[in-house]
């Protein structure tokens, strides 16, 4: 059931449903400590912790941070439900659950939203447009959880072969704080569509919307006890044993590059399967011909949008010599007016970064290396973790600056002079998960578009993500794919049956 996505560009101004929900709605907290969920209960284990809102500092509520026997708890459980009920062989029931789920996250999106926006800070348009296309994916792998079939041939006369898909089994997911819902979902979907179940690591800087994104996503009413499981934690003793374990067949990971890299190497002792989407530097290709008035508000989502915690962020500009010196100054004019404040604020463009510890690693950075600066954006005084964005002026491609994802509302600044150059410079970094070219001319698109090492290009456009097909990262950037069929590829195993009449 493909689908054509909402644009992935949300739109920096505020819609009237979202003002009147500023406005209306009660804060969706519980006064109760935020649990884990696994085996069909709420459980209390690990340390008590505050979750702070990162607009203000002040404190949301408390919730239990996990220790390894939560972890354990839920890796058994998914371990249990994958051996032990018909969910792996039963493609009408996974069909059945995953269109519930859809329909649950749509009734609660208003709710989830406003709690991810209070939680780590994005502007609440941002958080809804991060919900509002989880249902849709959902619903598309509850397509594929039925039609997804084998194959089979007659070899020769009385002798069949059949390649059947199965589950790999429990899987291991490891979920980011700055899109909890959507990236939560975009693992669990496939997952629980190709007939595996699911032990989930939820970050604590979201700690409080994982309870809630648990209470929805397990709450529906044909979904078996133990098929999917949640837990929160700060450190990585839970995250280490979703890796670690022999009870999980396949870990998928969305995060860090160098996190990712010890991942791949803890798993591989085990030979086990492992999809990682990790860090990405993308280049943003401006060319002469590129019409700036569609160019510039695309540019500034492309580093504002999740204050530029994202990693897809366009952090890299690589402009043509001839129309450089425009686009920098509309720019720099554009970024500098942008607004920043907390998420439940209609009027804020920007939200804070996840904590004031970001602001000073993104800060820290820029001055170590001595960036020149074309706007400085950088912290703003007062409550919150706030930092302006800033555009760094940068041509040597061995420097820090272009080297080195900074996750943060930062963008280099590069000029070129011809075809040739624009690709080296794109592909001058050890990342390569998307990539962007502006041009009108259609035939350099493609071409420049085919040289570009990266699993998604964008021609006169950024971000715009489709269910029906992959994304993934070359290099650095990962390894597997996720959404379309490719993405419940990851949670197969291919199974050749060879059968003769005799």
């Amino acid at each position: 059931m493909p689908h054509e996505a909402p644009s992935s560009n949300p739109s920096s101004s505020t819609s009237e449903s979202t003002r009147n929900l500023t406005m209306t709605l009660e804060t969706p907290f519980s006064t109760d400590i935020a649990r884990h969920y696994a085996g069909g209960d709420w459980l209390a284990g690990g340390s008590v912790e505050e979750s702070l809102d990162p607009a203000t500092d002040q404190v949301l509520g408390l919730y239990y941070d996990a220790d390894l026997p939560v972890a354990s708890a839920a890796i058994a459980a998914a371990r249990t439900a994958f051996a032990d009920t018909e969910w792996r062989h039963d493609r009408e029931l996974r069909a059945k659950v995953l269109w519930e789920l859809a329909d649950a996250v749509e009734a609660n999106i208003d709710r989830l939203a406003l709690a991810i926006s209070l939680e780590n800070g994005k502007p609440l348009g941002q958080a809804q447009f991060e919900l509002s296309i989880a249902a849709p994916k959902l619903r598309y792998y509850a397509g594929l959880a039925l039609t997804d079939v084998g194959s089979a041939a007659t070899v020769y006369r009385g002798a069949t072969s059949m390649l059947l898909h199965e589950a790999v089994g429990p899987a291991g997911i490891i979920v980011p704080w700055n899109s909890p819902g959507i990236l939560s979902i975009r693992s669990i979907a496939p997952a629980l569509a190709a007939g595996c179940t699911a032990a989930v690591k939820m970050p604590a800087q979201t700690a409080l919307a994982n309870s809630l994104i648990a209470e929805v996503l397990t709450g529906v009413p044909s979904l078996p006890a133990g098929v999917l499981n949640f837990f929160t934690e700060s450190g990585d003793a839970g995250a280490k044993a979703l890796v670690s374990s022999p009870d999980i067949a396949v870990v998928s990971y969305t995060g860090s590059t160098a996190v990712g890299a010890k991942i791949a190497s803890a798993a591989g002792t085990q030979l086990k399967r492992v999809s990682l989407e990790l860090g990405g530097k993308t280049p943003m290709i401006v060319f002469d011909d590129a019409d700036l008035d569609a160019v510039v508000p695309a540019l500034v989502a492309g580093i504002t949008v999740f204050a530029g915690q994202f990693c897809m962020t366009g952090s890299r500009i690589i402009a043509q010599e001839g129309i450089a010196d425009a686009l920098s100054d509309r720019l720099s004019s554009a970024l500098s007016k942008i607004e920043t404040g907390p998420g439940t604020n209609p009027a804020t463009q920007m939200g804070p970064l996840i904590d004031h510890a970001a602001v000073e690693r993104v800060d820290a950075f820029l001055l170590d290396n001595d960036a020149t600066f074309i706007l400085r954006g950088g912290p703003v005084e007062g409550p919150g973790a706030f930092y302006k964005p800033a555009i760094v002026a940068v041509q040597d491609l061995s420097s820090p600056l272009i080297q080195t994802e900074i996750f943060g509302p930062v963008a280099t600044f590069e000029t070129f002079s011809d075809e040739a150059e624009a690709i080296i410079r794109a592909n001058a970094t050890d990342y390569g998960l998307a990539a962007s070219v502006w041009t009108t001319d259609s035939a350099r698109a493609l071409r420049v578009s085919h040289q570009i090492e990266a699993g998604t290009v964008w021609t006169n456009a950024w971000a715009e993500i489709l269910d029906q097909f992959e994304e993934g990262g070359y290099k650095k950037s990962g390894v597997g794919r996720l959404n379309g069929r490719g993405g419940l590829a990851e949670f197969q195993e291919v199974k050749h049956i060879y059968r003769t009449e005799n």
